[in-house]
Order: C-alpha cells, then sequence, then structure tokens
C-alpha cells in the first residue's frame, strides 16, 4: 500500500531499529501531511521513543527511508533533523533555567558577528514576533524558569518555529498541564495546523488524542498494527489495538473501616498550604484534586516530612506527631511515591533490589555487612507480589517502564512495611495497560487495610480510585466531596471557583 505523496510533510517507509537482545522497531510505516496532527500511540516499550528519537536525529535506522516533501532526509544527527525541518519539543523540556526567553529561543542557534553574539534586540524582536502568533502575553525577557510549564512549552514551539520547522513531535506534551492549560495547548496547535505544520502527538491521554487529532498510528511491540481514522472508532477500540485485548475497568470498591489512621487539624505552610484538616480511615483511598499550583503536592510533602509545617497538627493513630524529615515519617509508616519519580524517587544507575531495600538497610545489616541473602528473598517475594516485569531484581531500574519503575518503589515502602501510602500523581507517563495493574493495586492495598492518598491531574483516575476527595484551591480546601457526590463537574466547580455549581 502505497505510503503518503510528494506533498506529505513527511513519509516514514519501513522503518526498522534494533537494539541488542531488542527489535525496537519493525517495518514501520505512515507519513503525516501539512496541517495534519497524527497521533503515536502504544504502550510504554512499543517503540514510541525510539521513533522519536529517530526523527530528531538521535538514533538511525537500520533499514527504511524518511521522506521530507518527497524528498529523502538523511537525519544523522539532531543538526541535520533540525536543518531538515522537524523539531521534537521533549516531556522533559530542553531549555536552560538562567536564560531569558528569547536567549532560549535562539539557543545553539544566536544572531552574532564575527562568532559574537552582538544582536539581542533583533533576536528579541524575532522571539516577540513568533510569540505573538501563539501566546502575546509571554515577555521575552523574562528568565525561563519564571514561566509556568504551559508557557514554556509555547516557547519551545515558537522555537520550532524560528528554525522553520514544518514537522513538530509532540512527547506527552500535558503531562504537567492543567485543564485550562490544555485548552491554549490546544488552540497553538490549531494555529500549527493553520500554517502548514504538520505535528506528531504522542500522548497516554486519550481524551486529549481524540480531541486534537485526526489520524493515530498505533504501535504494539515494535510493529504498526492499525492507522486509524479517529472519526470513526472510539477509545475503547483503540486501547483494544494498543495492548492487544480488551480492558476490563471493574467498578470501584470501597474498603473503608472506621478506624481514624491520621488526622491533620488546620494544617499550614505559609502561603502554600492554608489551614488544611482531614482524617483519613483505614482501608481509605483518599483523593487530592485541584488545579496544577493549587498546593496538592505542597500539602502530602508537609506530610510526608518533605517539609515543615509552620502551624497545625498531625495526630497519627491517635498520637500527636511532628516529622522533621522524610525518615522521621518513613520511621512512622508514611512513605511518598513522588510526582517525578527519575528525579525524587529512583537511583537510576542501582538495581530494582537496591531501590528497594533503601530504606530497610538498618534491619538488613549486622555488623556493619548486609545480608545480601535475605534482602534479595524479600524484594523478589514482593517483586513476584506486585508482578514487577520483567521480574529481574538485579537489572538496573532505569531500564524498566514507568510502570515497571512505580512498582518498583512501591515494594520499597511495602519492604519498609508502610502503613500509609502516598501517591503524587500514580500514573504520570504511564500507559494505559500498566495504568490498570497501578490501579489494582492501590485498591489491593487498601482491601489489606493500609490507607492511601491519590494526588491526581487527571479526574477520571480521581474519580476511578477515591473513597473521598479534597479539592485543593490556592493552597486550601476548597471542598470535601463524599463518594456519593463525586463528579468531574463538582470537582472542577471547586478548583476553579471555589463552589459547588448550583
Amino acid at each position: 500500500m502505497a505510503i503518503g505523496t510528494a506533498h506529505s510533510a513527511i513519509i516514514l517507509r519501513d522503518i526498522s531499529k534494533g537494539f541488542p537482545g531488542v527489535q525496537a522497531l519493525q517495518n514501520v510505516s505512515f507519513s503525516v501531511e501539512p496541517g495534519q496532527v497524527r497521533a503515536l500511540l502504544g504502550e510504554n516499550g512499543a517503540g514510541k521513543s525510539t521513533l522519536l528519537k529517530i526523527l530528531s536525529g538521535i538514533y538511525r535506522t537500520d533499514t527504511g527511508e524518511i521522506l521530507i516533501k518527497g524528498k529523502p532526509a538523511d537525519l544523522r544527527t539532531p543538526k541535520s533533523a533540525r536543518l531538515a525541518g522537524i523539531a521534537l519539543i521533549h516531556q522533559e523540556l530542553q531549555q536552560i533555567p538562567e536564560l531569558d526567553v528569547a536567549q532560549n529561543m535562539f539557543l545553539g542557534n544566536p544572531i552574532t558577528r564575527f562568532g559574537v553574539i552582538t544582536d539581542r534586540a533583533t533576536m528579541q524582536k524575532r522571539a516577540k514576533e513568533l510569540l505573538g502568533q501563539l501566546d502575546p502575553t509571554i515577555d521575552v525577557t523574562a528568565q525561563i524558569k519564571t514561566l509556568r510549564v504551559a508557557q514554556r512549552q509555547i516557547v519551545e514551539i515558537a522555537k520550532a518555529l524560528l528554525g522553520e520547522a514544518r514537522v513538530i513531535a509532540m512527547d506527552e506534551p500535558t503531562s504537567s498541564l492543567t485543564p485550562v492549560e490544555f485548552e491554549k495547548l490546544v488552540t497553538v496547535i490549531e494555529r500549527l495546523k493553520t500554517s502548514g505544520v504538520a505535528v506528531i502527538y504522542v500522548s497516554h491521554k486519550l481524551d486529549e488524542v481524540f480531541r486534537v487529532a485526526s489520524h493515530a498510528t498505533i504501535l504494539r511491540d515494535g510493529k504498526m498494527v492499525a492507522d486509524v481514522d479517529l472519526a470513526t472508532t472510539n477509545q475503547d477500540a483503540v486501547v483494544s489495538m494498543m495492548v492487544g485485548r480488551a480492558l476490563e475497568i471493574p467498578p470501584h470498591q470501597s474498603h473503608v473501616k472506621n478506624d481514624a489512621i491520621l488526622v491533620v487539624d488546620g494544617l499550614s505552610r505559609g502561603s502554600h498550604v492554608r489551614d488544611v484538616s482531614f482524617t483519613l480511615r483505614k482501608g481509605e483511598v483518599l483523593g487530592i484534586a485541584g488545579l496544577v499550583g493549587s498546593g496538592r503536592t505542597e500539602l502530602v510533602k508537609l506530610l510526608a516530612g518533605v517539609d515543615r509545617p509552620t502551624a497545625g497538627k498531625i495526630r497519627l493513630k491517635g498520637q500527636l506527631r511532628s516529622f522533621a524529615n522524610p525518615r522521621a515519617a518513613i520511621a512512622a509508616g508514611i512513605a511518598l511515591l513522588p510526582e517525578d519519580r527519575k528525579k525524587e524517587g529512583i537511583i537510576p544507575l542501582r538495581s530494582v533490589a537496591v531501590n528497594a531495600a533503601i530504606p530497610s538497610y538498618h534491619r538488613l545489616t549486622r555488623g556493619g555487612v548486609i545480608k545480601n541473602g535475605q534482602l534479595k528473598r524479600e524484594v523478589d517475594e514482593i517483586a513476584k507480589s506486585v508482578n514487577l516485569r520483567p521480574h529481574d531484581i538485579e537489572r538496573a531500574i532505569r531500564l524498566f517502564s514507568g510502570g515497571n519503575q512505580q512498582k518498583a518503589i512501591l515494594c520499597r515502602w511495602l519492604m519498609a512495611g508502610s502503613d500509609i501510602l502516598v501517591f503524587d500523581e500514580p500514573t504520570r507517563g504511564i500507559d494505559v495497560g500498566a495504568k490498570g495493574e497501578i490501579y489494582k493495586l492501590i485498591e489491593s492495598l487498601a482491601a489489606a487495610g493500609r490507607s492511601i492518598i491519590v494526588v491526581s491531574s487527571e479526574l477520571p483516575e480521581v474519580l476511578r480510585l477515591s473513597d473521598n476527595v479534597i479539592v485543593m484551591r490556592a493552597g486550601a480546601m476548597a471542598g470535601y466531596l463524599s463518594r456519593r457526590d463525586l463528579s468531574e463537574e463538582s470537582i472542577m466547580s471547586l478548583a476553579i471557583t471555589g463552589k459547588l455549581a448550583a
């Protein structure tokens, strides 16, 4: 079957790429037309990241060809990809925080004279012109670190247009965005389409995919399994194609007991967290919802000893407690699974066994010598209980998918015997198949009598998991919703206005 035409913005034909022991991509073909948004979908490990690295010149194909406007493109380096008109907006933005917006836009390609950057005014003028097409509220002289994530993404898009990119690939562009910021991104994508830019959109959030994309290429195990017109299909069908089976999502089950495990009274930290009070019961899954910047993460960091409150009380199993640091909270049985797994949750180069045993070394050591046999037996048993895949506890944790890294961090706290588990964005960057597994694990932990706190930006996730929900707004509790009152409308109304809709 013919793929694309001479007028296609980009054509990929029979792209294959292998690594020792792994065939990451096998004969993948698709095209993207000017002004079209094509989603690239698949579970973690399906080959999406490898394909993006090929498009951006980081990897070279083993076989196959890439054509830009009908002509073969040799994408041997990131620079050659950029010169070919291809830009990648990374999930973790490639910017220098201390430089201003204009400097970041011209990073790697400044306006110079005799090798010296001399024309900052021209750079700022050009940056302002491009940002004016996307978001004129962004100040080109502001340090990039002062911008919100959504604004920083728009700066990266403007940088791509500065380089005359005609194909822009976006890798999980909404992982840290609020619903309002997503709407802004939709507007920017519409403007890109109008100007004839082709967009490759990678996301695990299928509701967003159906909103912005017209077609989807679906990968599974490195192979293209479907080329889908999204107007003629639905999310369930797409998920089935991604995972190779239908995913059944069982209804929510409550395991809440009457025992009050954690009682928080008037907890505060400056303007970030203000006068928050709630009770967490045994077997309860308590959701914490709200827009980005509402104080959700700041609240759970106080509970986990990462930050110290300026006011308020914490009672744990009836006893007044104060946590000077995370070690004290861990010793009391409170564990945090952080939002940013890579930066805050794992030691990337060390094995699953080492990562899982970190808080338990004190009881696995005798006379200064680690009891490695016992350590490995314990980690191995717990890894089986969470279905770690592949089941190789000696493997470096960085080589596992996001979902399995989350399972490995969970092994750490199960091994430490934590009673209260705080999940901050438990499925961020995790594919649809692995999400279901994480949900089952959280519910099984609640059924076993552990108490769970879940912070999530995804409302369907909050509704799926929670027995009760705290909604945060501007650092304070905007409301507390019991299970019977939960809905997307009630959560968003409290998060945005601080009131329930009439």
